[in-house]
């Protein structure tokens, strides 16, 4: 199967917002909606991946990069902001993308024997404080959720020019 149009960039945001931190990947992907606006249509989707499950893995042959916001637990103080790219998800098993790792590159293998070709993933994490039953980010992530947001629209920018 092959895709002749594919847009530059997903941004993904991923995780439970029942959940306290573990979904501050979909409340920075909302506050991006805020503003889809100043980037062009037809380079860039933003999309709410709730807790992301394989069945969305067909989304990725469009798109020649992807840019996962979620939750990453390195075992580093609560609020550190990673970036990440596959290769570094595959060589460190003690780093994991919240839940939803291996959800993620398995739908990226999915969507190389689909198309032929993998989309480019990125990911910007952030070290969870609680993962709890609150529908609020802890006072932690709270406080650090505009400069993770600022971050994001930077690596959305930089992907977007690359």
């Amino acid at each position: 199967m092959v895709f002749l149009y594919m847009k530059k960039l997903l941004v993904l945001g991923v995780g439970n917002i029942l959940m306290m931190d573990e979904g501050i990947g979909v409340h920075a992907l909302h506050e991006l909606l805020k503003e889809k606006d100043q980037w062009p249509d037809e380079s860039i989707d933003l999309v709410d991946g709730g807790t992301f499950t394989q069945d969305i893995f067909y989304l990725f042959v469009e798109y020649e990069k992807i840019l996962v916001l979620d939750i990453v637990k390195g075992g580093n103080t609560p609020g550190t902001i990673y970036r990440l790219t596959e290769s570094d998800l595959r060589q460190n098993e003690k780093q994991t993308l919240s839940l939803h790792d291996i959800d993620l590159l398995d739908s990226l293998g999915m969507a190389k024997m689909i198309s032929g070709k993998a989309p480019e993933l990125h990911v910007l994490g952030i070290e969870p404080e609680k993962i709890n039953w609150d529908m609020k980010l802890t006072p932690t992530l709270e406080t650090i959720f505009p400069e993770y947001v600022k971050l994001a629209r930077q690596e959305i920018n930089t992907l977007l020019s690359n």
